[in-house]
C-alpha cells in the first residue's frame, strides 16, 4: 500500500516572555517546550493517531534522532519526506508523555531560518508546530461520527514550525457559535500574510524561493 505525506498540526504558545527569559537562562539560546502533537483524539484535520502507534514512533525518535542529536526540524510547510538541510530551524533536545499528549523540549538553531523563528517568536507571533510522517489511513464510523485513523505503517519524520493551521480557526481560543464564522475569516487572513511574510524571508536568505499556496475552505493541509 502506498504511503501519503501526512501533516497535522498543534497550538504551540509560547510567549516573547518566556522566549527573553530562555536566553537569559540559557547563554541567549532559545529552548522552548510545548505540546507536540495528541493521541487517541480527533485533530484539526479530523485524524486520530492511536497512542500505542505514536508511542512505538515517538520512542524510535527519541532513541535515535535525539540520541543523536539530529532530530531536526523545518520553518514553514515542508512537502517532503526529506528534512532539507537548508531550512532547518531548530532542533527537538527531547520527547516525553503527559496523559495523551506528546511534550518536547525545541531548541532553536542559529541557522538562517532559526534566526527568523527566533525573532517571530520574540515579537509574540503565534505559530504552530506540525507533525511530519509517511502512512496510510482508514475511514471509521462510532457514534453516527467519522474520523480517519492512521494505521499502523505510520512512520513519523520530525515535528516543523508553521505558521497557519491544517483546519481554519485552529489558533482561535473557544468562542461563541455565532461569533465562529468571521473570527475564522480574519484568522485566515492573518496568517496567510505570515505564511506569506515567512517565504518571502526565506527565499531572500536561503535562494529557495517557491510560489506560496493560500488556504482555502476546502484545502485544510491534508495530504
Amino acid at each position: 500500500m502506498t504511503k501519503n505525506l501526512l501533516i497535522d498540526y498543534t497550538p504551540f504558545e509560547i510567549s516573547p516572555q518566556m522566549i527573553a527569559e530562555s536566553e537569559t537562562r540559557n547563554n541567549g539560546r532559545v529552548i522552548v517546550t510545548g505540546c507536540l502533537q495528541r493521541a487517541d483524539a480527533k485533530n484539526q484535520n479530523g485524524r486520530v493517531y492511536p497512542k500505542d502507534i505514536l508511542m512505538r514512533e515517538v520512542k524510535n525518535y527519541k532513541n535515535v534522532n535525539i540520541k543523536e542529536r539530529r532530530a531536526l526540524g523545518e520553518l514553514d510547510h515542508p512537502e517532503s519526506s526529506v528534512v532539507n538541510l537548508q531550512n532547518v530551524s531548530h532542533n527537538v533536545k527531547d520527547v516525553w508523555w503527559k496523559g495523551n499528549d506528546v511534550m518536547g523540549t525545541v531548541e532553536v538553531l542559529g541557522t538562517p531560518a532559526g534566526n527568523i523563528l527566533k525573532e517571530l517568536l520574540k515579537a509574540g507571533v503565534k505559530l504552530g508546530i506540525s507533525s511530519r510522517g509517511l502512512g496510510s489511513v482508514e475511514e471509521l464510523y462510532e457514534d453516527g461520527e467519522s474520523a480517519v485513523q492512521v494505521k499502523d505503517d505510520f512512520e513519523l519524520i520530525c515535528w516543523d514550525f508553521v505558521s497557519n493551521p491544517s483546519t481554519h480557526g485552529a489558533f482561535m481560543q473557544p468562542k461563541a457559535m455565532n461569533e465562529s464564522v468571521n473570527v475564522v475569516k480574519s484568522a485566515n487572513k492573518k496568517y496567510d500574510k505570515i505564511n506569506g511574510i515567512i517565504s518571502d524571508m526565506l527565499c531572500e536568505l536561503t535562494g529557495k524561493c517557491e510560489i506560496p499556496v493560500l488556504a482555502t475552505e476546502n484545502c485544510c493541509g491534508d495530504k
